[in-house]
């Protein structure tokens, strides 16, 4: 039975974004997407030069893949060590819920990236910008604590930023590197897109990380799916996370499996963001011409998945048969383990 009533789809890219100086942002909370109930999103594009001002996250980490563009992170650890890292297409970063951090663009062309929070209550209110912190005290409190004179501190932002636009950072001067030995991984980076993908010929592949390969991200797992015309990422379940997505190309169905009967099926365009509860089944099925790229994120720091194919394959021929009500002749022409992705016909 189809209940339109619930919707797992958000039309992200539609949304009146937020603007500012260097850059804007369109965000969905459980707020404005309700079933989003344990994940919140972010897609931000930044300007060359425009950053994202110093801030922290109180009531949430943040797991981020770029799409386009190149940028340049800061965080801070409650040990007072601070990391500094380059990103580019296809890289992650995560930043522990509480961590100083900010993000600026360092192209010569515009980054765009998305960010994923693990808890769908995530909000600008429990986001906390340095410029709103400073203007927010005693301006003789802040210029002790700065070691500057209170004429000083009246040059300071006197309301919350939030996007600043500077000059593209020149990445040859030594104090703007992230480091004089280029890492390919590092603690706050992870390269996905250079992953040696998981290939089902003719269907699709798809990258992972989770904490295993990315120690750091405790919290979230991601993955990139690409899945060709026709091609079914087959029916299944996550035992352990609730799943965010964000259609980056291509267009795609899904249905939603919600128990007792109750089934909810949405058509997907590139910029849409779609959202799966904790043990709820579902699939996605490319049904259009192009490739259909898929961004996923979890919010478990371990992969988990059970596939429609293996658990079948995984009984015993007569406890299928007994179950569908089949004969043995049928239960013979299901599958004999798992397929992940099925190639249309």
């Amino acid at each position: 039975m189809e209940n339109q009533t619930l919707s797992f789809r958000y039309e992200l890219e539609k949304k009146e974004p937020r603007l500012g100086d260097g850059g804007i942002t369109r965000g969905a909370s459980v707020k404005e997407f309700p079933a989003s109930t344990g994940i919140a999103g972010v897609s931000m594009r930044l300007q060359p030069g425009g950053m994202r001002e110093l801030h922290w996250h109180a009531n949430a980490a943040e797991w981020a893949y770029v799409i386009s563009g190149t940028l340049r992170t800061t965080i801070i650890h409650p040990d007072g060590q601070t990391y500094i890292d380059n990103f580019g297409p296809g890289d992650v970063w995560y930043f522990p819920k509480g961590y100083g951090h900010s993000i600026q663009a360092t192209g010569s062309t515009e980054a765009h990236f998305i960010l994923i929070f693990d808890n769908g209550n995530f909000s600008e209110d429990h986001t906390f910008s340095i410029t709103d912190f400073m203007a927010s005290v005693p301006k003789e409190i802040l210029a002790q604590n700065l070691g500057i004179s209170t004429a000083d501190v009246d040059q300071l932002p006197k309301k919350e930023a939030y996007f600043a636009l500077g000059p593209n950072p020149d990445e040859s001067k030594s104090f703007a590197v992230a480091r004089p030995d280029v890492q390919l991984t590092s603690m706050h980076r992870y390269p996905l897109e250079a992953q040696q993908p998981k290939v089902v010929p003719g269907g699709g592949t798809q990258r992972l990380v989770s904490m295993e390969q990315f120690p750091i991200s405790t919290s979230m797992t991601g993955s990139i799916i690409e899945l060709q015309p026709g091609a079914l990422r087959e029916m299944h379940w996550h035992p352990n996370a609730d799943e965010w997505q964000y259609y980056i190309s291509g267009t795609a169905e899904m249905t939603v499996f919600l128990a007792e009967a109750t089934a909810v099926t949405e058509q997907f365009n590139a910029g849409d963001v779609g959202y799966v509860p904790m043990g709820a089944g579902h699939y996605i099925k490319n049904n259009g011409d192009d490739v259909c790229r898929i961004l996923i994120g979890f919010n478990s720091g371990h992969y988990e998945s059970i596939d429609l194919s293996a658990w079948l394959a995984g009984n015993p021929k007569d406890v299928v048969s007994t179950n569908l009500f089949i004969d043995d002749a049928l239960t013979d022409k299901l599958p004999e383990g798992k397929l992940f992705i099925v190639p249309e016909k």
